[in-house]
C-alpha cells in the first residue's frame, strides 16, 4: 500500500530551512517519494496552525520510514532542527 508523509511546519529560520528543503527533496526522490502538496494554500480547521504543509507519497510505509531514517535525510534534517517547529506522520493509504 502507498503511504503519505504528512508534515506541518512553522519555519523560524528561512535560510537554514532552505538547506533542509534542498537535502530533503533529494532524499525523498531517492526513496521513490513524490510531492503531492508543498506549501500551497490551506484552511486550518482544527489543531495547531502551521503555515507550511507538505505531503509526499511513497511506494509503501516501510520505504517512507526508511527515507526518514536514511543518512541523507538525517543530514538534511539537521538544518531543520532549530529552524522550525514540525509535526510529521506517515500514514498508509487505503489504495
Amino acid at each position: 500500500m502507498p503511504a503519505l508523509w504528512i508534515a506541518h511546519v512553522t519555519v523560524t529560520d528561512e535560510a537554514a530551512y532552505k538547506k533542509y528543503a534542498a537535502g530533503a527533496t533529494v532524499a525523498i526522490a531517492d526513496h521513490g517519494g513524490e510531492f503531492i502538496a508543498r506549501g500551497g494554500r490551506y484552511v486550518q480547521l482544527e489543531g495547531t496552525d502551521r503555515p507550511r504543509n507538505v505531503v509526499a507519497k511513497f511506494p509503501d510505509l516501510e520505504t517512507a520510514e526508511a527515507c526518514y531514517r536514511s543518512e541523507a535525510y538525517q543530514a538534511a534534517l539537521a538544518f531543520a532542527k532549530g529552524a522550525s517547529e514540525r509535526d510529521l506522520v506517515i500514514v498508509e493509504t487505503t489504495e
